[in-house]
């Protein structure tokens, strides 16, 4: 608790001793006293409604020490949220990030040889007016003896935000899926976006703006198309311990985002829905199924690819 916490919830206390307040019932002071040393708005606006309605010859003093209190609180509110603002402003760039790392694998031997392993990290970092995120992720399978699943996704997302609801974005993103049969896939983007709701449990935004794609294939060969971006990113945190994502993009699995890409020739969606409970304060378990699409894969790729996926999660 701060110096300036504490000075705040001794007011009121002094208020109570003061001469106007002298002749309040014993019980009456007590009672609001302990309340106040808490410092806790539900607990003493509780107490308060108690105490007035046990001594209602009192209701005046006792509405006084409540808007007393209830001003000192908005003071330290304010007060607070002035020095979380500066420290934001001041803070450099390797400051206030956060995020999680989740990792997940198997091994079999015997009649069959297989080993695969799946790593993702999710960082995020929230100024005042502008946002970054960074998603890592891998997917690796060797059976047999040769590879049979090899997928790397990296996407950077810095967002402006140019009031409570519309945004700004840019996007860099870079893949390489061997079973769809290229190497290198190069994406970048603008646009703007929108926080559709955006509360404790639920938080729904939509964007959309132009893309430029360039793909380096196995064989060889590469394309560069102008493209068109549509976006969205789900949240929803069912329980204290549960949460519901869908996920059109691999590198943020641990939020809900659809992101679509479609140029003139292919559109390409990686969408992810996964189950997350947690088993902890920092650790949490997660059940996934991917679907990975491409309308026009090269020779000897299929469409779509699937994947169910068990990780555990941890949040720092």
């Amino acid at each position: 608790m701060t110096t300036l916490h504490r000075a705040m919830l001794a007011l009121p206390l002094l208020l109570i001793a003061t001469p106007a307040h002298a002749d309040l019932p014993e019980a009456a002071r007590a009672m609001i006293e302990a309340a106040l040393e808490t410092g806790d708005a539900d607990t003493v606006e509780a107490v308060i409604a108690t105490a007035r309605s046990a001594f209602p010859d009192d209701a005046e003093e006792i509405d006084a020490i409540w808007t007393t209190f209830r001003t000192e609180q908005a003071v330290l509110a304010a007060a607070e949220a002035a020095a979380a603002e500066q420290e934001l402003r001041q803070a450099g760039l390797f400051d206030n990030w956060s995020g999680e790392g989740q990792i997940g694998g198997f091994q079999a031997s015997g009649n069959s040889d297989e080993f695969g392993v799946t790593a993702a990290l999710a960082l995020e970092r929230e100024g005042i007016d502008w946002e970054h995120r960074l998603r890592l992720s891998g997917d690796y399978r060797r059976q047999e003896g040769e590879t049979s699943r090899e997928q790397i996704f990296a996407r950077y997302e810095p967002r402006y935000q140019v009031s409570e609801r519309l945004f700004t974005y840019g996007l860099a993103q870079f893949e390489r899926n061997v079973q769809q049969g290229f190497g290198e896939r190069y994406s970048v983007s603008g646009g703007l976006g929108y926080r559709v709701l955006d509360s404790d449990d639920i938080e729904l935004s939509v964007q959309a703006g132009p893309a430029y794609r360039v793909t380096n294939f196995l064989d060889g060969t590469s394309t560069d198309r102008i493209a068109a971006l549509l976006g969205l990113d789900f949240d929803w945190d069912i329980t204290d311990s549960l949460k519901l994502t869908q996920d059109t993009n691999a590198t943020a699995e641990t939020g809900g985002e659809v992101l679509v890409l479609v140029d003139g020739a292919s559109t390409s969606i990686l969408a992810t829905t996964g189950l997350e409970a947690g088993l902890s304060d920092s650790l949490s378990a997660r059940l996934s199924w991917t679907l990975d699409y491409d309308s026009n894969p090269p020779d000897g790729a299929v469409t779509t690819d699937t994947l169910t996926r068990f990780t555990l999660i941890y949040g720092f």
